[in-house]
């Protein structure tokens, strides 16, 4: 009962807004090839819900793989950085100017480098979800009470001890809404490195639909693509509530 509570507001609101575009679209007459109904693409979906489950396929592989690969990184770096002083001097400054590079400028060279191949597509999935993850779980480390690692070495703790005791449980609450953020982007960069090339994959199916003025396609590839999104959302909601239940409780008083 507290979950429809909590979400009807937006639930009604997102029928208003569908039920507004396809009344819009029908008062207005606008031709499909600028702006399809929402009950066009639902339709131009059941049509083609066959020939699209292959390339659905192909993204989530490759999203669940990359967001898999960027979750170990990013928690690994963010401890090399929590252990060593000077790695974390050396090395923070440039995870954060990294970020100024745009992804997709980076994605053909990965396709010249690794070819037509799965892998630079789980490589864009990594590089889309390993700075929030990273940074998140680092700055989550990072807040746990002085007072408390202190004690923890007037007990006779090591430095592992702290980190595996304290420090890492304490971060969870931050390294999942970092993961919250990695997750809606992950089908995003799993989609552009299709785009970029590829031979199967939702940015695949995206990108023939445009080029053959399908428009109602390609709507129907980015209704996919957000849902897919926020299942991943949802699911990383699920993963908290069993593995952070203290964290949240305390959002839902």
């Amino acid at each position: 009962m507290q979950f429809f509570s909590k979400y009807l507001p937006a639930l009604l609101f997102f029928i208003f807004l569908i039920v507004a575009w396809e009344e819009v679209v029908n008062i207005l007459k606008i031709n499909s090839q600028i702006l399809p109904s929402p009950s066009a693409i639902f339709a131009a979906y059941s049509d083609h819900v066959l020939s699209l489950m292959p390339h659905i396929g192909q993204t989530m592989l490759e999203t669940i793989i990359g967001l898999g690969l960027a979750i170990v990184l990013g928690v690994s770096f963010a401890i090399v950085l929590r252990l060593s002083a000077r790695i974390r001097q050396a090395l923070y400054p440039l995870l954060i100017a990294s970020q100024t590079i745009p992804i997709i400028a980076l994605a053909p060279l990965l396709l010249i480098w690794f070819g037509f191949t799965l892998l630079p597509k789980i490589i864009v999935v990594t590089l889309f979800c390993f700075f929030p993850i990273a940074v998140a779980f680092f700055d989550g480390m990072e807040k746990i009470s002085p007072q408390f690692i202190k004690l923890l070495q007037s007990m006779g703790a090591t430095r592992l001890q702290i980190l595996y005791l304290a420090e890492m449980p304490g971060a969870l609450p931050s390294f999942f809404s970092g993961l919250r953020i990695a997750a809606a982007y992950s089908v995003t960069g799993a989609i552009v490195g299709e785009y970029v090339g590829g031979y199967q994959g939702l940015g695949i199916y995206m990108q023939n639909a445009a080029h053959s003025y399908a428009v109602t396609l390609v709507f129907v590839t980015i209704v996919i693509a957000s849902l897919l999104s926020l299942l991943l959302f949802a699911a990383v909601a699920v993963l908290e509530k069993i593995f952070v239940p203290w964290n949240t409780a305390t959002k839902s008083k």
